[in-house]
């Protein structure tokens, strides 16, 4: 038996016994008695484990195991967090980390760079989106993960990275010094059309309320705003004192914003505005999808029940759960559920019950059954158990399915790749286009790549055939379906001029993005943007805007 195995397993009924003496001596329960009961019988068939299995037992890889399922069973958002994560941990509630800046992707065997962060290492050392990490300090990256390859690159700031990349066909090494890196919470904000000011905000990471509340300073001082866009897609959420501080930018000082309950008293709690806000009276749109969650969710859902604003986008995610995180040994956490938030209305937007689970495991949404309906401030009708749901509802164009392939395979990224290599500079963001003369070279671009793809109707007719073999009735129609198939393959030819307007789009956002970075990125997908035109047309009909909110404007 290994030493360092033994010792393992003396820690661990060490810790088991320490929380035992301490169960005893709180309480003699029947739930207490039931939790010793499970620990010892846990310690025991460890030992046994330990002492009698065929191999050698990895003790912090079967801990870990034990952990994580465990803590699955309640949640998706109580978790273990090992020493060896803290820091993509620190990242997901700070923005900040010891790195290169960069965004990276596998594709095959190796790692690449999929976007530089503008004004950090790797973009100042002159790493480019599409450059393929060969080598970093000296050893190869090959056969790595992504997870892998970001903890070689991540460390102490001022220590020295080398890598060997390639790029083009030509391989060269850039050497240069890792830098305290923070991912700005607002990639961008400015005035759109009408006077409107636009903040996209990426997530609620430490101090991103001030950052909102400098963009908006910035926005007021540059003209009188006619409106104000508050763009929360695709926002996961965050640290909930941010969220709080967001909304008091927009409301009175002393308003009810979010209340907490949970099973431990300290934890429910009601917050209030504590501060005069910075502006409580242009006209608010609040942006969401279905990926917005949690403290976007706040946001927009008070927001929604204070009438202060409208509500624009697809139906949000519908987490209503709060967790805190708790110091464990050795530098680890655990980041766990205490409490359920509850927005101005009264109602939880909880769209999951985890504590009544199936048979099998699964978890349901909320009944209808158990669906109540609230009252906003002007006693418009929200409901709970289901995220937020839009005041307008605006419907995303689905994609065609030659741009999707384009888009799993890479393509259109690689395309972007080589343009950058031939062309130092484009025009400005604003100017930029597709033209005709690029569409075609990205035609040509093409001619060589694999982007197979199955349309729907291909899908449907592959099942028809399948159904008609089972029958017997195949060879009646085998004539018919091949003509059938000949006629959509033909017409699939044509997707890449059908689609013509579709591909540009994505075409451009990539291009720019080349130039311009994330910045760029986020200006030209507002170009089209329906969800934009909308709120910009509530904005400029300010009587259709307070007739939703139910105001006499």
């Amino acid at each position: 038996m290994k030493k360092q195995t033994f010792n393992f397993s003396k820690k661990i009924a060490t810790i088991v016994v320490i929380m035992l003496s301490f169960i005893q001596v709180k309480a003699q329960s029947d739930s207490y008695f039931e939790t010793s009961k499970n620990l010892e019988i846990f310690t025991d068939l460890y030992k046994e484990l330990d002492m009698l299995y065929v191999d050698d037992i990895n003790s912090g890889d079967l801990m870990k195991t034990a952990i994580n399922e465990m803590l699955s069973s309640l949640d998706p958002y109580t978790t273990y967090i090992p020493e060896s994560d803290i820091e993509d941990y620190r990242f997901m509630t700070t923005g900040q980390y010891g790195g290169i800046g960069a965004m990276i992707t596998k594709r095959k065997n190796f790692v690449y760079i999929s976007e530089p962060y503008e004004g950090f290492p790797a973009q100042k050392a002159g790493l480019m989106a599409g450059d393929k990490l060969l080598e970093i300090n000296g050893k190869s990256a090959e056969n790595k993960t992504t997870e892998e390859i970001s903890s070689i690159l991540k460390g102490q700031p001022n220590t020295e990275v080398s890598i060997l990349i390639e790029r083009n066909g030509k391989s060269f090494v850039k050497k240069f010094n890792r830098e305290k890196i923070t991912v700005k919470s607002i990639p961008y904000h400015g005035i759109l059309d009408y006077g409107v000011g636009y903040i996209k905000l990426r997530s609620f990471t430490r101090n991103c309320a001030n950052e909102v509340k400098n963009a908006l300073l910035n926005l007021k001082s540059q003209q009188d705003l006619k409106g104000i866009i508050l763009d929360l897609r695709s926002n996961g959420g965050g640290l909930l004192n941010e969220s709080i501080d967001i909304v008091n930018l927009f409301v009175d000082k002393g308003e009810e914003i979010v209340t907490t309950k949970g099973k431990i008293k300290d934890w429910t709690k009601k917050y209030k505005s504590t501060k005069s806000p910075i502006d409580n009276k242009t006209p608010l749109v609040i942006l969401i999808n279905s990926t917005s969650a949690s403290a976007s969710e706040i946001v927009s859902g008070s927001i929604q029940d204070l009438d202060r604003g409208i509500v624009i986008g697809r139906k949000s995610f519908g987490k209503g759960l709060v967790q805190q995180t708790r110091k464990l040994p050795y530098n680890s956490q655990l980041k766990v559920t205490v409490a359920k938030y509850y927005i101005p209305s009264g109602r939880c937007i909880q769209a999951l019950d985890y504590s009544n689970r199936n048979e099998d495991g699964s978890v349901g949404k909320v009944p209808d059954s158990l669906i109540s309906t609230f009252k906003t401030r002007n006693g418009r009708e929200v409901k709970d158990g289901g995220g937020i749901n839009p005041d307008v509802v605006v419907n995303s164009d689905d994609v065609s399915d030659i741009t999707i392939s384009l888009m799993n395979k890479r393509l259109i990224f690689d395309f972007a790749t080589d343009f950058r290599y031939k062309n130092e500079s484009i025009n400005t963001v604003e100017k930029f286009e597709i033209t005709d003369e690029i569409y075609s070279d990205f035609i040509s671009f093409l001619l060589d790549k694999d982007y197979e793809y199955s349309t729907a109707t291909e899908d449907a007719l592959g099942i028809f055939k399948e159904i008609t073999e089972e029958e017997g009735t195949f060879e009646l129609l085998e004539t018919e379906l091949s003509i059938l198939l000949e006629k959509v393959k033909s017409n699939k030819n044509y997707d890449l001029i059908n689609n013509k307007e579709e591909v540009k789009k994505y075409l451009a956002e990539e291009i720019i993005s080349r130039y311009y970075f994330q910045e760029g990125r986020i200006k030209e997908r507002l170009k089209y943007d329906k969800d934009i035109e909308e709120a910009l047309r509530l904005l400029e009909n300010l009587q259709e805007y307070y007739s939703i909110l139910g105001f006499d404007e």
